[in-house]
């Protein structure tokens, strides 16, 4: 196994063993590396105290109590990064892709941990003097597996692994380091970790770490919203978003995840011409699982798009279920779940929008104005993430094809009208300073008032959309008041 090394890795390496310090990639890029798949950061352990560090690379940077220090490499052209590397950039604008760019390595001093006190953070951190202990304080085994710096290049580099990593690699196992039920009361987050990493790898966990994440799932609730996020989204965006909610559901997780999700459990959706055979909270994870959107935002929306159902579900005179309104209280929720979850204004916005209005009509003999105005209530950027999450609600409701006939004819009508530029109010052929000359008003709310109802009625007839008509129209509004 010879591992490819770009050279400023290559040059940070030779400047620790220059110094006489040990140094050992650790951590994630191990694990992917010896899975064959390509790093995608570099992370190193050493010998030497941050302060050591600090005196080989005066540009690095120490602002943490763990013993991680951040060196810049700096003047990297950006054609000389990985195309890995170059997926933890934001693209470059247009001809700016020759401008120096600056790789972060991330060096951490050998530690030995002391106890924790918050679930999440040691409460002291000592130096340590080997590898073994700092591999020793790693959550899982997987993880556990450093490989010497200088032998990175070498046709066989010196492996590190005192837990059995590499075995349990080959098992397609996760599985605590040491005692499971001592590394998830250091910190609760690894009882996540551990689904989120067999989730996006497809390994199963191994089964006393599972027992003792079931036993220990309540630890969770001490865990802040930031940080069930981020594990969430991951596992959201793995290639198993499906088979990680359930992991997180039987693991007893779930409920301080997602608890709404948890209520759609036993709650029928069955009645004639129904195609919803399976309670809510199947029908939710299924539709998760069948969006084929990649966004795990989007995957989000499909995952709590019926939230609602548990919280409005009442009987109809023949006694079956219905949900009147359930995409209103969905919409709520989902802004709920979101400010829990500290997910950003963009992220929210999305997820409500997707929620509020996945109930949209696809009717064959719906008007093109109102094929624009489902344009403008998910917003352009939203349109296909809203035909994705169709698709995952008829999949996941046992339909047995992604799109029907009203369906298809519904995106290609959404086409049209998204061909030339949207209309909006925008496009009226006359505007404020049009309706404040002809009839002789100030500024004020009431142009926009009455820029909207103009709006409201071309809308409807495209053709209506002239100067000429719509002043006449103004004039004709003001003598009928």
């Amino acid at each position: 196994m010879r591992l490819q090394i770009p050279l400023y890795i290559q040059d940070t390496i030779k400047a620790f063993i220059r110094s006489g310090h040990e140094l050992h990639l650790v951590g994630g890029s191990v694990r992917d590396m010896l899975l064959g798949l390509p790093a995608k950061d570099w992370d190193f352990a050493t010998s030497a105290t941050p302060e050591e560090i600090l005196k080989l690379f005066p540009d690095a940077f120490y602002d943490n109590n763990f013993g991680t220090v951040g060196i810049p490499i700096k003047n990297l052209p950006y054609s000389s990064l990985s195309a890995e590397e170059r997926d933890l950039r934001v693209i470059p604008e247009e001809g700016e892709t020759n401008k120096p760019q600056t790789q972060i390595v991330e060096v951490t001093t050998y530690r030995t941990e002391q106890t924790y006190t918050d679930r999440r953070h040691p409460e002291s951190v000592s130096w340590g003097k080997t590898i073994d202990e700092d591999l020793m304080r790693r959550d899982f085994t997987v993880n556990a597996i450093a490989i010497e710096a200088t032998s990175l290049e070498s046709e066989s580099p010196t492996i590190i692994d005192p837990y059995g990593g590499q075995e349990d690699l080959e098992k397609k196992i996760i599985r605590a380091v040491g005692n499971p039920a001592e590394r998830f009361k250091e910190d609760a987050l690894r009882l996540l970790r551990a689904v989120r990493f067999a989730t996006q790898l497809g390994f199963g966990i191994d089964v006393k770490t599972l027992e003792a994440i079931i036993s220990d799932s309540g630890l969770l609730a001490e865990i802040s919203g930031e940080r069930i996020r981020d594990e969430l989204l991951k596992i959201l965006a793995s290639p198993y978003p499906y088979e990680g909610v359930m992991l997180l559901k039987n693991t007893g997780l779930l409920a301080y995840c997602l608890p709404e999700l948890l209520e759609g459990i036993g709650v029928s959706q069955e009645r004639p011409g129904r195609h919803h055979k399976d309670d809510v909270f199947t029908h939710n994870v299924l539709s998760l699982k069948y969006t084929p959107a990649a966004d795990p935002i989007v995957r989000f929306a499909a995952l709590i798009h019926d939230v609602g159902k548990p919280r409005v579900a009442a009987e109809d005179a023949d006694g079956y279920v219905i949900f009147h309104n359930h995409e209103l209280i969905g919409a709520r929720m989902a802004y709920e779940i979101a400010d829990r979850l500290r997910l950003s204004k963009k992220q929210r916005q999305k997820i409500v929008t997707l929620v509020r209005w996945h109930m949209f009509t696809v009717d064959e003999h719906i008007t093109d104005s109102a094929v624009r105005r489902f344009i403008r209530r998910v917003g352009i950027d939203n349109v296909k993430d809203m035909m994705d999450l169709r698709i995952g609600d008829r999949l996941g409701g046992g339909t047995q094809t992604a799109e029907s006939w009203r369906l298809k004819l519904f995106k290609k009508r959404v086409e049209e009208q998204l061909a030339p530029a949207p209309f909006s109010i925008n496009d009226l052929a006359i505007d404020g300073n049009d309706i404040m000359q002809e009839l002789n008003l100030p500024p004020s709310k009431k142009i926009g008032d009455i820029l909207q109802t103009l709006f409201d009625e071309v809308d409807e007839d495209l053709s209506k959309n002239t100067k000429e008509y719509l002043l006449k129209r103004l004039h004709e509004m003001e003598l009928a008041k």
